[in-house]
């Protein structure tokens, strides 16, 4: 037995990435896109079809320069995602412009918009999930949407608080990212860290022991992993999003593994409970300077490599 094979009988596996030929192979239940997979992916000559579809889509609205690029954006990231949902069996999440993320309005209307475009090409809502960054202006926009039976991922998650206000909006779905707070720390202690001590491991499990031992039905979805033993460290998690390279690697180790994180030992959890106002809110998860950087951060570099695709595109012309 493959270590991947072993982890599946505890966790749903996702493949984070928009190469649909590394979906086919490893055939994950869900697969994840954001700004940053798609620009890799649109650039390879397999993938032109889709492209082309986008602008001619896009084109034919007869919009000015910046709506006609918005609308080429949003119709690109359905194509990939609707050639994705051909290939897997469950969701695929598509993400809002990271522009949008101090907008909460602006978020509601754009999801409302690619849940219409998926939609119009006969996917159902239930299949889609829409990716929002887990500023508090996203979780509220969150927090609407699911009340429209439009599901969200709340991604960019690096803090106990962005965790706890989206179970409290009732999201579907949380993305913290165990990578990102390893590289935090690892920066901030100048040293490597013991894997036993892995910070963005330890994040994750107290989201995980979190939400099962007060009853919250949102998932929760570890990403961003640097290697294997941060994955095989949290079997049992609901979901955990995983780029084709460490699948890979995953398949080719032997392996079997037991869960790590279980329903019952969340229950021995001694967090105590907690409920957050947007005062709350924004308090404690400024109290985390990992968080409020690599936040900010991760916002600016989605949305510089979407605005990267979107100058990739006009160079096409």
């Amino acid at each position: 037995m493959s270590l991947l094979e072993s982890l599946k009988r505890y966790t749903v596996v996702v493949a984070d990435t928009g190469d649909i030929d590394a979906i086919r192979q490893h055939q994950p239940q869900d697969a994840t896109t954001n700004p940053s997979l798609l620009l890799k992916a649109a650039q390879q000559p397999q993938y032109r079809g889709l492209v082309d579809a986008a602008r001619a889509g896009a084109s034919s609205m007869g919009l000015g320069a910046g709506a006609e690029t918005a609308a080429f954006m949003d119709r690109l990231a359905v194509g990939f995602g609707q050639e994705i949902l051909r290939i897997i069996p469950g969701r695929v999440s598509t993400e809002v412009d990271a522009r949008l993320s101090f907008d909460t309005q602006a978020t509601i209307a754009k999801a409302r918009e690619l849940i219409g475009l998926y939609e119009a090409a006969g996917v159902d809502r239930a299949r889609v999930l829409i990716k929002i960054g887990s500023t508090w202006e996203g979780i509220k926009a969150a927090e609407v949407l699911e009340r429209e039976a439009i599901h969200c991922n709340l991604t960019l998650l690096f803090s106990f608080a962005q965790a706890v206000a989206c179970a409290e909006a009732g999201v579907t779905l949380i993305s913290p990212f165990v990578g990102r707070i390893y590289d935090w720390y690892r920066k901030d202690r100048g040293a490597e860290i013991p894997e036993d001590e892995d910070p963005g491991v330890q994040s994750v499990a107290r989201i995980y022991h979190y939400f099962k031992k007060y009853g919250y039905k949102t998932e929760v979805m570890g990403a961003s992993f640097r290697r294997v033993s941060q994955i095989t460290q949290l079997a049992g998690c609901d979901l955990l999003t995983i780029s084709p390279e460490l699948l890979q690697e995953l398949a080719n180790t032997p392996g079997d593994l037991s869960a790590a994180l279980t329903p019952a030992a969340a229950q021995a959890s001694s967090e105590p409970r907690i409920t957050l106002d947007e005062k709350a809110y924004r308090w404690l998860h400024n109290q985390d300077a990992m968080a409020v950087e690599k936040l900010s951060d991760g916002i600016r570099k989605f949305d510089a490599d979407a605005r990267k695709l979107e100058k990739w595109v006009e160079s096409l012309k």
